[in-house]
């Protein structure tokens, strides 16, 4: 399939409904709503292409940027590549769940989500602290450094507050990550989502969100999900 076709058929799959939420979430024009699970059987068909990956997340269309993650061989993409598609996240549905969902299943995921967490740009600290939430979330233990973890934990209580709204949202979801995903930060991540308390996140024509991670992580407790590790990060 050439990306031709490809347009021709996540177009054919549009629908209205999804495309006002997904325009009312921060997307722009072009787009046509197309719900994530029915680019499932189109995923099916071309498998991992990277060439065409990269064809299609240069259309600046938000659907077939978000296919292009799906299709995308996240281990054959260099630092240079993953940098040159989070210029083009131009919001969180695109650097949160597009580039650092692929960026956690490549080899240079904490060196280039370190590198994202202290730009000091919102979307791309969103993107290295979501990432983070990927890999505790689906990696083993061990592939963590303990007081690396601790230290970041200690980072978010410190600066949460003062950070960008979206980074917010992205930093509070660590905390909760940590607390329920990595089992040897258990309690601290408690006693850190404690002293966070609750986290305004400010939304443009929206009214405001109000996190709480440590609320969150007691239900994850009471649901008996300590531990959780999900098989695969992308759909």
């Amino acid at each position: 399939m050439n990306v031709e076709l490809v347009m021709q058929e996540l177009e054919a799959l549009g629908k209205v409904r999804l495309k006002k939420m997904y325009l009312s979430n921060g997307a722009h024009e072009p787009l046509f709503g197309v719900a994530t699970g029915a680019m499932k059987p189109i995923a099916k068909k071309i498998k991992i292409n990277q060439p065409l990956a990269e064809q299609l997340y240069a259309t600046g269309n938000y659907d077939a940027m978000y296919f292009a993650g799906i299709i995308a061989d996240p281990k054959a993409m260099t630092e240079a590549d993953y940098e040159r598609w989070m210029d083009g996240a131009y919001f969180y549905m695109l650097s949160d769940y597009v580039v650092a969902v692929t960026l956690a299943e490549s080899d240079i995921a904490q060196e280039v989500a370190d590198k994202w967490i202290a730009s000091g740009e919102e979307l791309r600290m969103s993107a290295g602290w979501s990432c983070y939430c990927w890999l505790l979330g689906s990696r083993k233990d061990v592939e963590f450094a303990e007081s690396k973890i601790a230290n970041m934990l200690e980072i978010v209580q410190k600066t949460i507050h003062n950070s960008p709204e979206r980074t917010k949202s992205s930093m509070n979801n660590f905390m909760y990550t940590v607390g329920v995903s990595y089992l040897p930060l258990h309690d601290k991540a408690v006693e850190t989502a404690k002293a966070v308390g609750q986290v305004e996140v400010k939304r443009d024509k929206k009214k405001s969100s109000i996190l709480h991670a440590s609320e969150s992580i007691q239900k994850a407790v009471e649901k008996e999900q300590l531990g959780f590790k999900r098989k695969y990060v992308r759909c």
